[in-house]
């Protein structure tokens, strides 16, 4: 059986897992239906990648450019004149032999495949793409979103994508569910997103409220706050909740008195009310110096321990005699 040499492609391979190659569902089909052997090229391996890229870079460089066609009939029979004259005909820098005649020989021992091919019996109506970390897959040029944490580090990462109807629709399996759907841009290098898609995890936002609520005796004041933090960081709003319930747990004594303070000057960031709340935090050491002293001074003295006698002799009413 025959080897064909790819370079890895988003349309041919999803991946070349340690050897055991993983390839697209539409590829795997034309791949059985041909019958041939699959050398695909590894990842970041100029030896093996060279050979295919190097040969298209050729007739790119040699044939293509600066060439004006009508029509895909004239290009090939215009590429196979080229081939039989020029670019089979050359000796190679390296092999020192033309492509003509080692073909010539090897020729024998190539496998004759089908002429003909019904791709409508194998074709399917989604193709796949990378799910990219900042939870977008990349299509005709566009950028499309998905629900945010789609991406997972310990996950393929693969989505299947079908047109129907001028749409976009994103499955994580062939036949599965729907993920996204968005209208395809005739646009290039835009980023087309779904408002809800990033949109963050409201259950965790919600429980940091709750939580931080909790803890204030003074209602009105924390939803005052916690409704100017929505307004002013809506990016960064669990960001901000975190900060605030970092201070509520280094400062409780003092967390009602900053928040008043805050109202009154009128900040409305989670940093302004750490802030305030570590300053009175110190202004409530330095005026109370001596307490702290005579703690210390006492701190290691116990109260002297009376005989049960001399409870008894209170209650009996002889704590005269």
């Amino acid at each position: 059986m025959q080897n064909t040499v790819y370079d890895q492609d988003a349309l041919l391979a999803v991946s070349e897992n340690a050897g055991d190659l993983i390839l697209t569902a539409e590829f795997t089909k034309y791949h059985h239906t041909r019958k041939f052997n699959v050398y695909l090229c590894r990842k970041s391996d100029p030896e093996s990648k060279g050979k295919i890229e190097q040969v298209v870079k050729f007739v790119k460089n040699n044939f293509s450019k600066n060439r004006v066609f009508d029509h895909l009939s004239d290009w090939n029979q215009s590429c196979h004149a080229w081939l039989k004259r020029t670019g089979n005909y050359k000796v190679h820098h390296n092999t020192k032999k033309r492509p003509s005649e080692v073909h010539a020989l090897e020729k024998q021992h190539l496998k004759k495949v089908s002429g003909t091919y019904i791709f409508a019996n194998v074709s399917t109506p989604s193709i796949t793409r990378n799910i990219h970390k900042d939870n977008v897959i990349r299509y005709e040029g566009n950028r499309y979103s998905v629900p945010k944490g789609t991406y997972r580090a310990d996950a393929p990462n693969l989505a299947y994508l079908q047109e129907e109807d001028g749409w976009l629709i994103i499955r994580l399996k062939e036949t599965g569910m729907e993920l996204a759907k968005h209208r395809i841009s005739e646009g290039k290098g835009l980023i087309i997103t779904d408002p809800s898609h990033r949109e963050h995890s409201t259950s965790k936002r919600d429980l940091l409220i709750h939580q931080i609520q909790e803890t204030f005796i003074d209602k009105e004041n924390i939803q005052w706050l916690i409704h100017k933090l929505k307004e002013r960081y809506p990016r960064h709003l669990v960001d901000q909740l975190k900060v605030l319930q970092q201070a509520i747990r280094i400062y409780p004594n003092h967390c009602e008195e900053a928040l008043s303070e805050m109202k009154k000057l009128g900040m409305t960031s989670a940093n302004d009310f750490r802030d305030i709340a570590h300053a009175l935090s110190v202004q409530y050491q330095k005026s109370s110096p001596k307490i702290v002293e005579l703690n210390e001074k006492y701190k290691d003295l116990s109260a002297p321990e009376r005989s049960e006698d001399i409870y008894l002799k209170v209650l009996s009413g002889g704590e005269n005699e």
